[in-house]
């Protein structure tokens, strides 16, 4: 890759492992659904201008129920699933979860109609990683918090399915207005419930910036470099950050929120990444071909 490549990989990887600990930090005085609007108001307020440009109204109303469909599995139920699933377990352990999303996307690919035989280190890529999602949930989350375990299941089902219905009904669509479109669609869904669960008071200047951040740069920022980096890499090398935007989780929540680093968490840590990775290696083409743009999910 160029130097712009890699710079542009090293700050989607840090801005990307970046959610889970401010989540971790807002939804001790927000609720979920308020948290979700405060974030994605901010993104489409941010990425409105830029999307505008491109004048896709009217493509985007020609599909607007894919475009509700990935509102609704890409956007609207992971963010909500996961900043409630945050109340209850780490932000580190929320940030290894995800990194399953992968391993997941194999799976769904297949239940989906692909015809792209498993090969042996595909299998075993599965294997892997779902021995290190079974040391993390056995011995890193209690009895009381499988329910934030099971949301978490969700959010994983969500994000791996999410690209598909970009793949199959949205591929031809610029990226950015489609993602700003379902910001603003899930800013608007939520609007009514999360005014109505505002907090009485104004929340502390940590929750603010937060929110600020989460909107800011784990959203609208994101966004911009993850298709700046698609549009310099190509889409393969760009989503080789879900296999490192985890370690970036673990590491802030252990640093700045004290959370524990167990044995457990670094076997399980090493057999979801390395699963994720076995699973989804490809052998990279004789002959490079121009890359698509495509879009994907932000935690």
């Amino acid at each position: 890759m160029t130097r712009r490549g890699y710079g542009l990989f090293v700050a989607l990887c840090f801005i990307w492992g970046l959610p889970y600990l401010f989540i971790k930090v807002a939804v001790a005085t927000l609720t979920p659904a308020a948290l979700v609007f405060a974030r994605t108001a901010i993104g489409s307020v941010l990425l409105l201008p830029f999307a505008v440009r491109e004048r896709p109204l009217r493509a985007l109303l020609e599909r607007w129920r894919p475009i509700v469909l990935y509102t609704a599995i890409e956007v609207a139920i992971p963010w909500f699933l996961l900043s409630d699933a945050e109340r209850r377990i780490s932000s580190s352990l929320a940030g290894l979860l995800v990194a399953a999303v992968p391993l997941v996307g194999v799976a769904v690919g297949r239940l989906a109609g692909s015809r792209e035989k498993l090969s042996r280190r595909t299998i075993l890529g599965l294997g892997v990683g779902l021995a290190g999602v079974a040391v993390l949930l056995g011995l890193d989350v209690s009895v009381k918090d499988y329910g934030a375990a099971a949301k978490m299941a969700v959010v994983v089902l969500c994000y791996a399915t999410g690209p598909l219905i970009i793949a199959r009904r949205l591929a031809d669509l610029p990226s950015l207005p489609v993602v700003t479109a379902s910001l603003v669609l899930c800013a608007v869904g939520y609007a009514p419930v999360a005014l109505a669960e505002l907090p009485s008071s104004w929340p502390s200047a940590g929750v603010l910036g937060a929110v600020l951040v989460l909107g800011a740069i784990c959203t609208a920022l994101a966004f911009v470099v993850f298709f700046e980096l698609i549009a310099e890499v190509g889409p393969v090398r760009a989503t080789v950050v879900t296999y490192l935007n985890p370690a970036v989780a673990v590491a802030l929540g252990v640093a700045v929120l004290g959370e524990p680093f167990t044995l457990s968490t670094a076997a399980g840590f090493a057999l979801v990444l390395g699963g994720s990775f076995l699973g989804t290696w490809r052998r990279p083409p004789q002959a490079r071909r121009p890359a698509s743009s495509t879009a994907g999910g932000a935690p």
